[in-house]
């Protein structure tokens, strides 16, 4: 197995410059989105171990709003669209003008639209990352789920399959006006699915470059 601890600039580089196009397309498909500008901080790109991603978004009991797919075709794996409840209720209420709802349960439209919003964000990742690398990659149906991040990972994986054992992490921020939404992609390759990705790139993986 890759060590992917042994990481140096040249391979975040790469992954820095995935993230940005990335991020960019799904700021242009949140603006047509919700007819607002919409700027985006330059994304933070890391890979973390598995065991690492509930503490990234705070802790296996905090309760996040996720939108999470299958990654199907030349590089399978799982992809998780991860944010927390004042950044979900901030995007509902400032971005897309919905009356505020306070602090209980969101309404069965809130929903609907953060499951749009997940979609239309994971599919502007995923895309990006499959020009990039110019590997067949499709998102099955995404499922939406309000819980406790370490159920939510549990229950995702349980139902998309097999993961690795790093996820590739890309955070950023989106703004519209002063209003700030926070968001966390995951990548979770399937075994030898994330060498497999960096190969695609060019990118050497035993540090010799």
């Amino acid at each position: 197995m890759t060590n992917f601890n042994k990481f140096g600039d040249f391979q975040f580089d790469v992954l820095r410059e995935v993230g940005n196009i990335g991020a960019g397309h799904a700021a242009t498909a949140l603006s047509k989105l919700i007819q607002k500008e919409v700027d985006m901080k330059v994304p933070q790109v890391n890979i973390i171990t598995f065991d690492e991603i509930a503490d990234f978004v705070g802790g296996a009991e905090s309760v996040v709003v996720a939108v999470f797919l299958r990654v199907e075709g030349d590089c399978p794996g799982n992809m998780f669209f991860i944010v927390d409840l004042d950044s979900a209720r901030n995007l509902l209420h400032q971005m897309l003008g919905m009356v505020e709802g306070g602090s209980g349960e969101l309404s069965e439209m809130e929903m609907s639209a953060l499951h749009e919003i997940g979609n239309i964000l994971t599919g502007s990742y995923l895309s990006s990352l499959a020009d990039f690398t110019h590997l067949s990659m499709h998102p099955s149906v995404p499922a939406l789920a309000i819980d406790m991040a370490g159920a939510i990972l549990s229950y995702g994986l349980i139902e998309l399959g097999q993961a690795g054992d790093y996820a590739l992490t890309i955070n950023t921020a989106f703004f519209e006006g002063n209003e700030e939404v926070k968001g966390h992609f995951f990548l979770i390759p399937d075994p030898d699915s994330l060498e497999k990705l960096f190969l695609s790139l060019g990118v050497p993986l035993d540090g010799n470059y």
